[in-house]
């Protein structure tokens, strides 16, 4: 080979390893890049684990509230399930058979699309009148301590009044979603609903169930100012059910002087205040950290409906005001997950029912707590997912389920496009 060749051929060495390393760098440069695709995905991760937070918190609170009902209904049941002749367990067997026939109608209900639950709502209205009639039929209704509630025969028995708090809000959010931007809402769906809760109300009176009643009221209501309804026409409404309401709320002697025990019950320690004072003490003698699970004079019978309507008297003496603080706080961030997961919605129905389920559940909370702690009177509702109780544990978890599920099938919102950098030789 001449020398004028080796001479090219050595030149061009260095030519041909620096577009070697152009290229090697060319090719390492969409790698280096290639983390920012990662980078989205973390980012969508992310944003999709911050928008499932409401989810998660509907079903830590129902799940740590149900939970915690049932050392609570043990411990506070015992005594009247040997006075009523059974087992000490009987009533916490029966509790942990509705807690889990509730999980499964909760699941279930949590896959029902909206599109099926909005066919239903004339099937369960018109079911639940009917079943509220079937009460006060000879031989199909039960009756105890005073009212008659229950439908069935042996140990299955059903409360028509807490299926009709379900199927207000889902016949209340269809109308809503129809009617509620027309011209006159007025006769579009405050008149409609009056006509319902009104219906509904004096059949739910005449059990007498009053809780039950203020319950379905104000989660109708409640509804109807978050549809947009001018204020003005949902005052107006209210005031037109509340007047009468309140009269036939104290007709009765003994509801009279029920609700008016509250203002002073010390002086009605003896009768028509009994339960308040037993309460008030059992959470005083509670103090701050409380007398143990069984441990409270709850357990012995001292508070009279302790497993039910004063649950949360029980929740005082036996985890003192550090267990009550975060049952108040699980209420509190389960109302405030179900308002954001309505405020999410863009269907109209679909917002609609879970701004009833989150009030629905949210207001019976108020009004138990309020009657246990004598802030407000006493109504005779349980609290809901820790209270004894079939018909109430199983149409709340229904509820909760409804809710959950909305929350779930709610799209996250898209991740911000990152696109790769591109570096390269000229």
């Amino acid at each position: 080979m001449s020398q004028i060749a080796i001479e090219r051929r050595q030149a061009g060495r260095p030519a041909a390893g620096a577009a070697r390393k152009g290229r090697s760098i060319e090719r390492r440069a969409p790698t280096a890049g290639a983390r920012a695709p990662g980078t989205a995905r973390s980012a969508s991760r992310s944003r999709a684990a911050a928008l499932s937070l409401e989810h998660r918190l509907l079903v830590g609170c129902v799940a740590s509230l149900c939970l915690l009902g049932l050392p609570l209904v043990l411990s506070a049941s015992f005594v009247d399930a040997i006075e009523a002749g059974g087992s000490p367990y009987s009533l916490f067997e029966r509790q942990a058979l509705f807690l889990g026939i509730g999980l499964a109608v909760a699941v279930a209900a949590s896959r029902v699309s909206m599109e099926q639950l909005r066919r239903l709502r004339l099937v369960l209205l018109g079911g639940g009148l009917l079943l509220l009639l079937a009460v006060f039929v000879p031989g199909i209704g039960h009756g105890a301590g005073g009212s008659s509630r229950w439908i069935g025969a042996g140990p299955v028995q059903i409360q028509p009044s807490e299926l009709m708090k379900l199927a207000v809000v889902v016949f209340a959010a269809d109308l809503l979603a129809r009617r509620a931007r027309r011209p006159d809402p007025w006769r579009a769906v405050v008149v409609p609903l009056l006509i319902l809760v009104a219906v509904a109300g004096i059949l739910i009176m005449k059990q007498p169930d009053l809780g039950t009643c203020m319950v379905i009221v104000c989660t109708t209501f409640a509804m109807l100012f978050a549809a947009g309804v001018p204020a003005r026409l949902v005052a107006t409404g209210f005031c037109l059910l509340a007047v009468p309401g309140t009269a036939l709320a104290l007709d009765a002697a003994y509801r009279r002087a029920r609700l008016l025990s509250f203002l002073d019950p010390f002086s009605h320690a003896s009768s028509t205040g009994y339960q308040v004072v037993q309460s008030l003490v059992t959470l005083g003698q509670g103090g701050l950290h409380g007398s143990g699970i069984g441990a409270s004079p709850a357990t012995w019978g001292y508070l009279p409906n302790g497993y039910t309507d004063f649950i949360f008297g029980v929740v005082g003496g036996n985890l003192g005001v550090f267990g009550t603080i975060p049952v108040i706080a699980l209420f509190a961030a389960f109302t405030w997950a179900g308002l954001r997961v309505a405020h999410r919605e863009k269907d109209l129905f679909t917002r609609y029912v879970a701004v009833g389920v989150t009030c629905w559940i949210a207001l019976q909370a108020v009004i138990n707590i309020g009657g246990v702690i004598d802030a407000l009177p006493v109504t005779g509702i349980p609290l809901p997912f820790i209270s004894y109780g079939g018909s109430a544990l199983i149409v709340s978890l229904a509820g909760a389920g409804l809710l959950a599920g909305i929350a779930r099938r709610q799209a996250p919102a898209p991740a911000p496009i990152v696109r790769p950098a591109v570096s390269g030789t000229r």
